[in-house]
């Protein structure tokens, strides 16, 4: 995928360590071409990303809080003094309270549920208001990042299943809201993953192995498989893909049943 992406420049929001999808999806869209920047949020996640940034040749980090509108707008204008246009924003961004990710769904509570679904599906509508004046020019893609718990269900994923069929659903509408400006809106669907937020959900050891033995493929999906495709979704072959939902997940989604041997 060698300059697939060469003379595009985009941000990347979430990067929590060198095993965060962002990551990998930031390291793939530097090895296309890609020029990079980066957000953060406090100074412990701006040490992490320094030297991940600085390895794919970024120098633009900038500390954002996404509940906040004055935080959200300073970045954008930061950004924007930099870079005129922008090609593309990653979007990889969620949180619950850890302790509510577990157990049952009927027990979240009202403010972990409207904290959860401000911070990991809303965040993508303020993000998208703020990053479309800067791709008007030549267009653009936005993309997120979701999961299979959105629309069936799985164990302790609880409220973060709801917020990310929110997520899912504002890509769609956001994708025919700003498709006549040239603006691409999609999500990929990892399987799961080894990173710092897949840790938080309840029997994630558990889930991961499960996945691993019964995807068609055997496998769970990897950070090379997830930034391939976003690099292809960012790129000009992504041209006519928008409001996808794009699963990166060994083919799991298409299960009924675990495999027979697993039964």
């Amino acid at each position: 995928m060698s300059d697939m992406l060469k003379g595009k420049r985009g941000l990347i929001m979430g990067v929590a360590n060198e095993r965060s999808i962002a990551w990998g999806i930031a390291r793939a869209m530097a090895e296309a071409g890609a020029e990079l920047a980066f957000t953060y949020q406090g100074d412990a996640f701006g040490t992490r990303l320094k030297p991940l940034a600085e390895s794919v040749g970024a120098d633009f980090m900038v500390d954002v809080d996404v509940t906040d509108d004055a935080s959200l707008d300073r970045a954008f204008d930061q950004l924007g003094a930099r870079w005129p246009t922008i090609d593309f924003v990653v979007h990889a961004i969620a949180f619950s309270d850890k302790s509510e990710l577990t157990g049952r769904f009927m027990d979240t509570s009202r403010e972990n549920f409207k904290h959860s679904l401000d911070i990991s599906a809303y965040s993508f509508i303020e993000i998208a208001r703020r990053a479309h004046p800067l791709m008007k020019e030549n267009g653009g893609t936005l993309l997120t990042l979701t999961y299979q718990g959105s629309n069936r269900v799985v164990p302790n994923y609880n409220v973060m299943g709801v917020a990310k069929a929110a997520l899912e659903s504002a890509t769609r509408y956001l994708a025919n809201d700003l498709g006549p400006e040239g603006i691409r809106v999609n999500a990929i669907s990892p399987g799961p993953m080894k990173t710092l937020a897949g840790a938080a959900i309840g029997g994630a050891r558990k889930t991961y192995k499960h996945t691993d033995q019964n995807a068609p493929l055997r496998a769970n999906a990897t950070l090379e498989a997830v930034g391939g495709t976003a690099v292809y979704l960012v790129s000009d072959a992504g041209a006519c893909t928008t409001g996808e939902t794009i699963r990166v997940d060994g083919g799991y989604h298409i299960l009924g049943m675990p495999q027979a041997e697993n039964l």
